[in-house]
């Protein structure tokens, strides 16, 4: 697949997070740099059973031994420490850290753009997906109300495939 100009424009967009902190997103906030000894996320998400810990990518690695501890005291919630990334496609990458994905491909045709995830095995798609479709549904509603594009507001929508 080759990319085109208009690809590289969509993937190479720059990004902003909109901060919006709930009371509990809050004490996640304080939890995160007291239990990483000084490390403080740029912001914290949580979409229904799953917390996001954005850090930068300076602290990612030092923050990643702590993952274990963290989910062993938020029983119940899927912990997931991501790179505060600004690039789209360097935040795609971010967001599926455990999976290899071997292609992507944007479909701009409809009033809402679409990118495609593809993988070679489908369990690395069943990971990216999750349970019941609950993290890529999670993934979908943190581009619609937390990610805004520096220089577009056309809707994205992410969908995960395999390679037939």
């Amino acid at each position: 697949m080759f990319y085109t100009i208009a690809d590289d424009l969509i993937l190479y967009q720059m990004l902003s997070f909109i901060k919006k902190f709930s009371n509990f997103e809050l004490k996640l906030l304080n939890y995160f740099c007291n239990k990483t000894k000084g490390i403080f996320p740029e912001f914290v998400i949580t979409i229904n059973q799953f917390v996001f810990f954005f850090v930068n990518s300076e602290c990612y690695f030092s923050t990643k031994k702590y993952i274990s501890s963290i989910r062993k005291d938020l029983r119940g919630k899927k912990v997931l420490i991501i790179r505060a990334e600004r690039i789209l496609i360097n935040l795609l990458f971010s967001l599926f850290p455990d999976v290899y994905v071997h292609n992507i491909q944007i479909d701009t045709t409809s009033r809402q753009k679409e990118i495609s995830l593809y993988f070679f095995i489908t369990e690395d798609r069943g990971i990216a997906i999750g349970r019941n479709g609950d993290y890529i549904k999670a993934v979908n509603y943190l581009f619609e109300n937390y990610i805004k594009f520096d220089h577009n507001d056309t809707p994205l929508l992410i969908k995960c495939k395999n390679i037939k």
